[in-house]
């Protein structure tokens, strides 16, 4: 089909994609446009990794905008979000407003009733529902990304829901769900009464198979040599390979340490490959790593970058991670080695992708357990960029001719398994069923099942009765904890309950944090406020190793009034979780006593991207956790707030006013505080050279503080930095903004 031929899209639209360079629709495309995506008719795309699927729901997108509504994009993690929102700026210049919303759980988002298309991913869209964001009526067309991600069990329940509400709130809303290939892509169209779009077509060729011995074995039959030298690893000799044929590779692994170390040794593959202009380039690159956190990881990555290699897991800091993602694409890195959060949706094709791993540890299974299939085949999916590469190629790695035919039988002949819902889940349905009262979706048992009957669980189940017997089960704990007050069949979310509902916390966590609160007999101190936090469901605690056992149950007893609300004996099976807290607290605490991020990572063992996380988490909490504090009329509000305070900027008590500075933060703060500048009063009326010579003689940022600050002449104009300030070394890396993540 020719751009030409499209109807029901804005006038501008075929001139715009002919500039893109887009002439004809891909297969998939035009099948997606002939069941009626401009139109206004809800389908299911399930087809190949980059096989124009972003494009079939822009064209849904702006033919619904054209008609006069919004047009919603969800996706699941905030780095696509970003990367969505780039795509989709080039609509502006024809008059669309484009917006990104993944934070602030507890907002409507009033601003983005003015955006024509907004991007969010599926827990904001949760959240904006909760709060009953009012322009969510004027939704015409929702766009669910990766939707074959129901099947997981921490956010599949959130996006199958989220549909289900969205699709009851608008009965004539037009739903375009984007899948990569599954087993049973005829059960999502049934559930959102859409048309299905089901292809395995591709732009471009995709070979799959097995390198075992000194040849690669593809799925067609055919062989060819692939030889791994003396003193070389398979891996290597693919990357070697593919360097000799103009090529980039993606190589997944099962864990961060193994990632790190293969980008360690793989980079020395590439590096002598490399043309002086790439090494210039490449040391930019690195250089701007090197400047996001002075960790250890973030050096070990910088290195690795230098040589034309990287590793991207969840442990980097975003910035890390989208430089990484960027360089790659530019084909400056030659090789990426990754654990599977690579292969999630981000934009990051390369010639060939390594599945150099094929089991990773799971917990459920006590030991080493074999990927998916899906995950597998999404791994492969990044092989081969459109107008880039003649070819794609994916391999897995054989040791022995047993293991090549099982990888066969496993994953190269085999279809992606179905997915399931996994709504029935104990904390699934507990959060949901909470918000499904307290924003108005359902008032009684019977309108909560009616309700629940619209959801992908019920589409597919053939085991009746389980959800009915784990909703009630969910109603009478909602019940006991005064989240919900039942009268008969009759339903109404308590105030309490509106407003964990609102906070979006899991009700657990909300029960947790108000006993704790409750059980307080003085003010809280940070530690307490932190482990408090950090024992609940919505954090994820840092792991016990060998040795911490003996050190956090003794610091557990030495701070033990500190702790809030009933500590378990050493011989309960709860125990432990309790110590994984309180270890996740003590990390809280030495980032909130201005600890070096080097130190903490090192002490803890945790990536940037870890401690980051960690410090979001806690942060939101300790802001839920102030508002059930007023909400319950307790007095410990303001010991609160000064945790989440102390907590988010990485300061100690006495920095809380100069760091709430913008362009402050924690460094900074303590450079001006040990200058006498203790205040933001005293940083409006300080001798100009003693901030500047504070501020390491930037006069830009000192400039920029003053002006923050309510100077009325922050000009740095003639002054000289006091020389009695220590004035660190320009070359000091400059963590002045860690705080303010």
């Amino acid at each position: 089909m020719n751009v030409t031929e499209l109807s029901g899209v804005p006038e501008w639209l075929p001139d715009h994609l002919r500039d893109e360079g887009v002439e004809e629709l891909y297969p998939p495309q035009a099948e997606a446009v002939e069941a009626g995506a401009t139109a206004g008719e809800s389908l299911v795309a399930s087809v190949p990794t980059a096989s124009g699927k972003t494009l079939i729901a822009e064209l849904a997108m702006t033919a619904s905008v054209a008609r006069g509504g919004t047009a919603l994009y969800i996706v699941p993690l905030r780095a696509l979000a970003g990367e969505k929102r780039t795509e989709f700026e080039a609509f502006e210049q024809y008059g669309l407003t484009v917006g990104v919303s993944t934070g602030n759980y507890d907002s409507d988002g009033e601003w983005l009733a003015t955006c024509d298309i907004i991007v969010a991913t599926s827990e904001k869209v949760d959240s904006l529902v909760r709060n009953g964001a009012p322009w969510l009526d004027d939704l015409s067309c929702v766009v669910a990304d990766e939707v074959h991600l129901v099947d997981d069990g921490n956010r599949g329940p959130t996006l199958e829901v989220t549909l289900a509400k969205l699709r009851q709130r608008n009965p004539g809303l037009q739903v375009v769900a984007l899948s990569a290939t599954i087993g049973n892509p005829e059960i999502l169209a049934e559930w959102l009464d859409a048309e299905l779009v089901d292809s395995t077509w591709r732009p471009i060729d995709l070979k799959k198979g097995v390198h075992y011995g000194q040849a690669v074995h593809l799925e067609d039959g055919n062989q060819r040599e692939l030889q791994v030298r003396d003193g070389e690893k398979a891996t290597e000799a693919i990357v070697r390979d593919t360097l000799d044929d103009g090529g980039s590779t993606l190589v997944f692994v099962n864990s961060r340490r193994n990632a790190e170390a293969a980008a360690r040794r793989l980079a020395g593959t590439v590096e002598n490959e490399l043309t002086n202009e790439e090494r210039t380039q490449l040391a930019s690159v690195a250089a701007e790593i090197r400047d996001v956190s002075d960790t250890e990881t973030s050096e070990d990555l910088a290195s690795a970058v230098e040589r034309g290699g990287a590793f991207h897991h969840a442990g980097l800091a975003s910035e890390h991670r989208e430089l990484v993602e960027g360089a790659f694409r530019d084909r400056l890195l030659k090789v990426v080695s990754a654990t599977p959060t690579l292969a999630a949706g981000v934009n990051t094709p390369s010639r060939r992708v390594v599945v150099r791993d094929w089991r990773r540890y799971s917990g459920e299974a006590g030991g080493m357990a074999p990927l998916s299939v899906l995950e597998v085949h999404q791994m492969c999916g990044r092989a081969g960029r459109p107008g880039l590469d003649p070819y794609g190629e994916a391999l897995l790695l054989a040791k022995s001719h047993d293991e090549l035919d099982e990888l066969f039988d496993r994953y190269i002949w085999t279809e992606p398994e179905a997915v399931r819902s996994k709504l029935a889940a104990e904390p699934a349905l507990r959060t949901h069923l909470l918000a499904t009262v307290a924003s108005g979706f359902a008032s009684s048992r019977e309108g909560l099942l009616e309700f629940l009957d619209q959801t992908l669980y019920a589409t597919q189940t053939t085991e009746g009765g389980r959800l009915e017997r784990v909703t009630d089960d969910m109603l009478d704990y909602l019940e006991v904890n005064d989240f919900l007050d039942r009268d008969g069949d009759d339903l109404t979310a308590t105030s309490l309950g509106h407003t964990v509902s609102r906070l979006y916390l899991d009700p657990m966590s909300a029960a947790e944090i108000v006993d704790g609160l409750q059980a307080a007999e003085s003010r809280p101190s940070a530690l307490g406020l932190f482990h408090l936090v950090s024992r609940t469901p919505d954090m994820y605690e840092l792991y016990l190793r060998s040795g911490d056992r003996e050190e956090y149950t003794m610091l557990a007893n030495e701070r033990e009034t500190e702790l809030l609300g009933m500590k378990p004996s050493e011989f309960e099976a709860r125990w432990e979780d309790w110590l994984s807290a309180l270890k996740t607290a003590r990390l809280l605490e030495d980032w909130a006593s201005e600890l070096d991020e080097s130190e903490i990572t090192d002490r803890y063992s945790v990536g940037p991207g870890d401690l980051r996380g960690k410090v979001d988490t806690a942060e939101w909490l300790l802001s839920a956790a102030e508002r059930l504090a007023g909400e319950l009329g307790l007095e410990w509000a303001p010991a609160v707030r000064e945790a989440r305070t102390r907590v988010a900027n990485g300061i100690r008590t006495e920095l809380i006013d100069l760091a709430g500075v913008r362009g402050v933060g924690r460094k900074r703060a303590r450079r001006l505080y040990e200058a006498g500048i203790e205040t933001r009063t005293d940083l409006r009326n300080a001798d100009k050279a003693v901030v500047l010579g504070a501020l390491r003689g930037r006069r830009k940022t000192a400039e920029n503080v003053l002006d923050n600050v309510g100077r009325t002449d922050p000009s740095m104009d003639d002054v000289e930095a006091d020389g009695s300030v220590a004035v660190v070394g320009e070359g000091e890396n400059d963590q002045s903004n860690l705080g303010e993540f």
